[in-house]
């Protein structure tokens, strides 16, 4: 699966996403850890990636204005990290990318 995520990403996070084999991109990388959120979905949905992130405005964007691209919500801390990345990952093997592209998922453990 194809992924863009929000500068609010742990880079361990970007990391095991890398190594479940997953095309990881942060934002940052491409010059975006300023951009507004819509530019971000917007370049999300236009490299037809799934949007990760740990900002919870973005289900607001994306009931509003529906549609694509995906967005993965980590409700995710350094001590629940583990946790997390195992709903992730069985998430990941849940649905196909499709599936995700056109959803709005949260993803935690605990509050």
């Amino acid at each position: 699966m194809k992924f863009l995520t929000d500068h609010d990403i742990y880079a361990v996070t970007v990391r095991f996403l890398s190594g479940l084999g997953h095309d990881v991109v942060p934002v940052a990388q491409l010059g975006l850890a300023q951009a507004q959120d819509e530019e971000l979905l917007r370049v999300a949905r236009d490299q037809d990636r799934i949007f990760v992130t740990r900002a919870r405005d973005f289900g607001a964007i994306v009931f509003v204005h529906g549609g694509r691209p995906g967005v993965l919500y980590l409700r995710i801390l350094p001590s629940t990290q583990n946790a997390v990345h195992a709903e992730l990952e069985r998430v990941l093997s849940l649905y196909n990318e499709p599936e995700l592209q056109s959803s709005f998922v949260v993803i935690g453990f605990g509050d």
